[in-house]
């Protein structure tokens, strides 16, 4: 499939793709260092050409916002290969900058290599995951990861939620058997949405077994800077785990 033919089919996409002007460090970076990173719609997903030889697990962050909660998974695990999603390019900027170190705009280098800094294990598609799922073979994934997602609270745009049948089909597919879905909001409404929705959904299994297990973090949780924002203002997050059947 080409990439004219996904671009003419794709779907309509609400939310922002730019905020506030990018300042020079981080244009500097989207322009020299993503390209080296960047998955695109017409990549060829096989792990040891996105990652190289002897990565373990594969994982994909659908929505990595400021890139935080990818950036901490990426260092902490070497061995293993990340995809981050993300539309807004303040986003992208700001991992780029997390995995460079590089933050002002003064002094920056002539050419930058995005793989020979100690994280390199994460690739990035900055456009709409849905477009990138045609791509995507059967059983790619080990874990995959929506972390505090639009909640659309509203009844009227409930349709542009992320967690809806079509795309659950989607992550059923590309997770390997008993692979994680990891789904984190601190929302009423999508609290209860998630809940429901996943009920319906027979390709998963919730692993909660107690209260404990969905309204603490994780073991292996990288905190964000919006998760801190949320605590702040009297938000509790939940955290739902879900394995492929």
């Amino acid at each position: 499939m080409c990439s004219e033919n996904l671009t003419a089919a794709a779907p309509k996409f609400f939310g922002r793709r730019k905020g506030r002007v990018v300042r020079k460090a981080k244009q500097f970076l989207l322009d020299n260092m993503l390209p080296q990173l960047k998955v695109t719609q017409t990549e060829d997903f096989d792990k040891i050409k996105l990652f190289g030889a002897g990565v373990q697990d594969v994982c994909l962050e659908i929505g990595f916002g400021d890139g935080q909660h990818l950036f901490g998974q990426a260092a902490a695990h070497p061995e293993n290969g990340y995809v981050g999603v993300e539309v807004f390019q303040n986003g992208v900027a700001n991992l780029l900058g997390l995995i460079s170190g590089i933050k002002e705009g003064s002094n920056l280098p002539n050419r930058i290599e995005a793989l020979q800094y100690p994280v390199h294990n994460i690739r990035v598609f900055d456009d709409d995951v849905r477009l990138l799922f045609a791509r995507i073979p059967d059983e790619f994934f080990d874990k995959a990861y929506l972390l505090f997602p639009d909640p659309w609270p509203k009844k009227k745009h409930s349709g542009r939620r992320f967690v809806n049948p079509e795309n659950l089909k989607e992550i059923w597919r590309i997770l390997k058997p008993g692979g994680l879905f990891r789904i984190a909001t601190d929302h009423p409404v999508y609290k209860r949405h998630v809940l429901r929705t996943m009920r319906a959904f027979s390709g998963f299994e919730w692993m909660a077994k107690c209260g404990n297990d969905w309204k603490h973090e994780p073991t292996d949780w990288v905190k964000t800077k919006y998760q801190q924002k949320a605590l702040r203002e009297g938000r509790r997050p939940v955290f739902f785990d879900y394995r492929k059947i």
